[in-house]
């Protein structure tokens, strides 16, 4: 402990802060921005974080949308299940990243009961192909969807190394 005369003041250093970054992800090959709807949203369609050596990614809804916005394989979930795998992966792509590094996924159903049995199929054997071990934690929910003609959309969280 450093020793004071009178009236003198014990000055530390300030605490170093975090280094820490957020820029919105995309990947306008694969599907629009949100914000090019024909009815505009506002919200990014992801968000790449890099704190303390660590990247996380958060993959807004993602559902059966193509590089128009325009909803795409109306009435299949199998299709519009695809088709979102397909355009997280291309998110994820876009970023270093793959869905090996997915830690979460959120899958919101419009009909859990009628659709949940196939969902989890597509699901197992998608994650099966991916060589996933362990699987990513993941909640399914009964939701309506942002558009009357999708069946399905996914949220994903994915982590890795920022220096990788």
């Amino acid at each position: 402990m450093p020793i004071l005369e009178a009236g003198a003041e014990l000055v530390s250093a300030p605490p170093k802060t975090p280094a820490f970054s957020k820029r919105a992800m995309t990947a306008r090959e694969t599907l629009n921005e949100a914000y090019d709807y024909p009815k505009p949203s506002s919200f990014s369609r992801g968000m790449r974080i890099d704190f303390n050596g660590m990247t996380t990614l958060l993959i807004s809804g993602t559902a059966s949308i193509d590089e128009n916005g325009t909803s795409v394989h109306i009435g299949d979930l199998a299709a519009q299940q695809q088709r979102t795998y397909d355009n997280i992966t291309r998110l994820l792509a876009s970023e270093g990243a793959t869905w090996k590094d997915v830690v979460r996924t959120t899958c919101y159903l419009r009909d859990i009961e009628r659709d949940y049995e196939l969902f989890n199929r597509i699901r197992t054997q998608f994650f099966k192909q991916q060589g996933l071990d362990p699987l990513p934690a993941s909640t399914g929910i009964q939701a309506i969807l942002c558009r009357p003609e999708l069946l399905i959309e996914m949220e994903a969280m994915a982590m890795f190394p920022t220096s990788r």
